[in-house]
């Protein structure tokens, strides 16, 4: 059986960590090089960089502060947010980063997931999904939960695996910042469709969220962000909390 990951998830506009609720309302919550070195202090297994305003620049600007934190933190990253190219992709590989997370460009050409793994392996390319409930079905939103495309999550997860995906980066823009757990059918059925690794995002208010949603559903990973950066839970305590009192199989 594979270990369960716990990964900090930092959403970064113009070098200041931010988090918001739904993906909107953003505020400051601290510094990217020294949150990622302290969540690795903690024992955190990887860390997700998301260049939070990359849709309004159409480029990702994260490379200088993924150079910096490389030099103190010895844990794979992940960066997403405007990897628009195989050249942003390779930019991001050679600033430390191990993996990249593509949603809108994947949803303008779905062949760019396909390509991108076929040049660099699928188990660089992280296909990140936007999902929010919209009536009987969940659809793909791009350019942080604000633009619709139509597509039913669904579908385009099981695409995304045949297209080369290694891993699949699902927040819920519903329950992103809320505290009041991940949404947990659309966990439950996504991990039903796929067998590539599942993130979930979005949502986690206390350690029995991240339980919840371990418990409940096959997914492989947590990414977490208001529980570490408002200091509700260190990642240590998370761990310890999930190992030895929910029994749950992580990477100690």
């Amino acid at each position: 059986m594979n270990k369960k990951r716990i990964i900090a998830r930092l959403d970064v506009k113009n070098n200041h960590v931010i988090k918001g609720i739904h993906l909107e309302g953003l505020r400051k919550v601290g510094n990217p090089n020294e949150l990622a070195k302290k969540y690795y202090s903690q024992g955190v297994d990887e860390l997700l960089f998301i260049d939070a305003v990359a849709a309004y620049y159409d480029r990702n600007s994260l490379t200088g502060i993924i150079k910096q934190t490389c030099k103190d933190v010895f844990v794979p990253i992940t960066v997403g947010g405007g990897i628009r190219t195989i050249s942003d992709i390779q930019l991001a590989l050679n600033a430390g980063a191990d993996k990249v997370a593509i949603n809108t460009k994947a949803v303008e050409s779905p062949s760019f997931i396909k390509n991108a793994s076929e040049v660099f392996g699928s188990q660089c390319i992280v296909s990140s999904i936007e999902a929010k409930k919209n009536g009987n079905i969940w659809e793909v939103y791009t350019d942080n939960g604000r633009e619709p495309s139509g597509i039913d999550v669904l579908e385009w997860v099981q695409e995304v695996e045949m297209l080369g995906a290694g891993e699949i980066l699902i927040t819920s823009v519903d329950q992103d910042g809320t505290k009041k757990g991940f949404d947990i059918e659309l966990n439950c059925a996504i991990s039903k469709l796929v067998n590539i690794p599942i993130i979930s995002s979005g949502g986690a208010g206390c350690a029995h969220d991240v339980a919840d949603v371990f418990l409940r559903s096959n997914i492989d990973a947590v990414s977490v962000a208001s529980l570490f950066h408002y200091e509700i839970e260190t990642v240590g305590n998370l761990k310890k909390y999930l190992s030895f009192e929910k029994n749950i199989n992580l990477r100690l």
